[in-house]
């Protein structure tokens, strides 16, 4: 493949539903563009972007893949760097990462489905990375597909941005060509995207009349000349048309909608002329970061005339094709054979050969430019979100922002003694993939896996055993329950043991009572008067108390709010021991606690659920039903509302499946932990049943 300079180059993100037809339509411009000689299909698990042997089972996008492809166009050959993401929301974080490089957006939206939940989650995208962006309808194929109605939703749903390019010419019920309406011409499909001219349809003229006259306004508004001449009735020349048109699309002021059907490579064709003429090209856009040296705000165009700046935006690690790192060159030329120092790491690597990558083929490039996404294998120290510079001049770019997981599950290895191996595996999958995350818990000895969604956990365990050939079982995790006391109470300890020679003995009296601070396991204090107990043994008292509040008489659950006070004893002067002592404060412990009305308490987490307004009811009934209590509701000014509940973090398992389940997939949370709280007597009871098994009954 050839090397582009930065006016060449357009990086665009596919973005839609799942199952709208993002990898047809990249099949279909890969054809086009001739970068492959058939189109492979889903079904068949051909297709350049869906090479992994998940995707190929799933038949879904699961990883984003990069496509680079070369076509000619108006002003001589470009280069298409296409990022065909997945649709499936638990895969966000791969959507999120390519949107970070991307600088502009097709939107894919199925004719006969309409707009779906994938098609508000990218325009919302869209507008918050203030990407410029095409709506591209496929399946116009299909009989039931219906270009109004779906013209008029998106309409109603996104205002006057949007923009009919195209209207659909059928004959005898069948999607055969396309209205210009910016050329005012009619279009015949002959084969694939190719077609001819033909005559527009007579019943395509009112509907083409309302179009056009939508075009030429804004074309009007780009300039108060144009505004004059629009008004004394002047016609702009296609030259002007097309220049004001793309200025408004970049802007984001208009979004085009073409139209086509995938499947069949009808479109395809006219969506690259739209990336050509119509999306920007990266230098129209800063690349902004922190310069390390200063600490001060670094801001530069794009540009291959500078020195070396680069940022890796996502980590491919495979068994079977090893190591990648891909990254956009923000500044200067990447060239092979080269050092470059990751500002991040404070480290120099060293690269060997450049690699694009289209699929899983890898194929070898000279240099990379200025606005360009290529690869580096085997660095060992650069990851995902890293940036590449000179020394001389570091430059640190901002970190892809990628979702936060709040879904978990605990893990278990199914095989004794694999346990290095899936973590090893794990580690690998973690790099690739943000959103997910392998936790150790060690306060209730499980280890835990956390994702954006189910169906990506059950992915990942799908992928350890394909991948890594090992297996674990996920199951439903512990919950990290607190004990404590409600009052105060006087009690003795006294430890002594005969067993020939010196005994031992150790005699306490001690109150315990709540301390008032959840956050700390216990205080210890002593009022001991006249020698009762020598003072070199108050240490094996509060270690003895110390020992006892890891886990609780209760449950077996660790101790917090405890004040425990040493009030008086006696002691032997031949059989007391430091040992002797600290077991008399265990017995004392385990007796006042349990008669100092002891509870459990449960983690509560402060959660936050952004809804669109008509689902709140559903939301707040089922956090109700959780036992939740619902603190306010704000709206965040986009039709949506944030509702903001405490819920006892217990509850919140399989929260991402039920709220997606009530909102159609529109809602989205977050939580954090918050504090403490006394659980409800049946949750107490349930738990203490649950682990009376695990409580330490032996009396010293």
């Amino acid at each position: 493949m050839n090397v582009y300079g930065t006016k060449q180059i357009r990086n665009v993100v596919l973005l839609g539903h799942g199952g709208a037809g993002k990898t047809t339509l990249a099949e279909a411009m890969a054809l086009i563009t001739g970068a492959v000689s058939r189109m492979g299909k889903i079904t068949d698990g051909n297709t350049i972007s869906d090479y992994d042997k998940e995707e190929i089972k799933r038949q879904f996008s699961i990883s984003t893949t990069l496509i680079p492809l070369e076509y000619q166009g108006e002003d001589g050959p470009i280069k298409i760097n296409l990022l065909d993401t997945p649709g499936y929301f638990d895969f966000v974080g791969e959507v999120e990462e390519a949107i970070s490089v991307a600088d502009a957006a097709v939107i894919v939206v199925n004719c006969k489905a309409g707009i779906e939940v994938g098609t508000y989650k990218a325009w919302e995208l869209c507008e918050k990375y203030k990407l410029p962006r095409i709506i591209f309808v496929t399946n116009m194929d299909d009989d039931h597909a219906s270009y109004r109605e779906l013209l008029l939703r998106l309409e109603k749903e996104f205002g006057r941005k949007i923009a009919p390019f195209h209207l659909p010419i059928r004959e005898n019920e069948k999607f055969v060509g396309f209205v210009n309406v910016v050329k005012m011409a009619g279009r015949r499909f002959t084969v694939n995207s190719d077609y001819e001219e033909c005559e527009i349809p007579e019943y395509s003229q009112k509907n083409l009349g309302i179009a056009r006259e939508a075009l030429m306004e804004a074309v009007a508004e780009t300039s108060e000349e144009y505004m004059e001449r629009y008004f004394s009735g002047d016609e702009f020349t296609q030259e002007e048309i097309s220049s004001a048109l793309r200025e408004h699309v970049i802007e984001g002021n208009i979004v085009p909608v073409m139209l086509g059907s995938g499947i069949n490579a009808q479109g395809a064709k006219m969506v690259l002329q739209g990336i050509d003429k119509y999306f920007p090209t990266p230098d129209r856009y800063e690349c902004i970061g922190v310069d390390v040296s200063t600490g001060e705000r670094f801001t530069a165009k794009y540009n291959d005339n500078v020195s070396l700046s680069a940022r890796v935006f996502k980590t491919i690690v495979d068994p079977f094709i090893g190591k990648y790192s891909l990254m956009k060159i923000c500044t200067g030329t990447l060239k092979p054979d080269s050092n470059i120092y990751n500002v991040n790491k404070d480290t120099e690597e060293k690269i060997g050969k450049i690699y694009l990558l289209r699929g899983k083929d890898v194929i070898e490039v000279p240099e990379l430019k200025a606005g360009d996404i290529g690869a580096v294998s085997k660095l060992s120290v650069t990851q995902t979100g890293d940036t590449i510079a000179l020394r001389s001049a570091p430059i640190v770019y901002h970190k892809p922002e990628i979702s936060t997981p709040y879904t978990y599950m605990r893990y278990k290895t199914k095989t004794k003694g694999d346990d290095d191996k899936v973590s090893s595996a794990l580690s690998k999958l973690t790099e690739e993939d943000w959103t997910l995350k392998a936790v150790t818990d060690t306060e209730n000895r499980q280890s835990l896996l956390y994702g954006i969604g189910d169906q990506q956990l059950d992915v990942v365990v799908s992928k350890l055993l394909n991948r890594y050939k090992v297996e674990i079982e996920l199951s439903k995790p512990k919950f990290a329950f607190r004990e404590t006391i409600r009052k105060k109470v006087e009690v003795q300890g006294r430890y002594k043991k005969q067993s020939g020679g010196h005994g031992q003995f150790g005699d306490v009296k001690m109150t315990f009572e709540p301390s008032g601070d959840l956050e700390t396991p216990y205080v210890f204090e002593e009022t001991v008067f006249g020698g009762a107990v020598p003072k070199n043994y108050f240490p094996a008292v509060e270690k003895g108390v110390a020992e006892c509040v890891l886990r609780g008489p209760l449950a077996a659950y660790p101790v917090v709010g405890l004040k425990a006070t040493l009030t008086d004893g006696s002691y032997h002067p031949v059989d007391s021991s430091e040992m002797a002592f600290k077991m008399a404060a265990t017995l004392a412990f385990k007796k006042g606690f349990m008669e100092a009305n002891p509870v459990l308490l449960e983690p509560i987490a402060s959660l936050k659920v952004t809804v669109p307004d008509k689902f709140t009811g559903d939301v707040m009934g089922d956090l109700n039903r959780r036992r939740g209590r619902v603190l306010g509701m704000n709206s965040n000014h986009n039709g949506k509302q944030i509702i903001e509940a405490d819920v006892p973090m217990s509850e919140l398992f399989g929260y991402n499946t039920d709220l997606r389940s009530m909102t159609g997939g529109m809602g989205t949370y977050e939580y954090e932990f918050s504090r403490y709280e006394q659980a409800p007597g049946d949750v107490q009871k349930r738990e203490v049943e649950e682990r009376a098994s695990k409580v330490d009954r032996t009396e010293a």
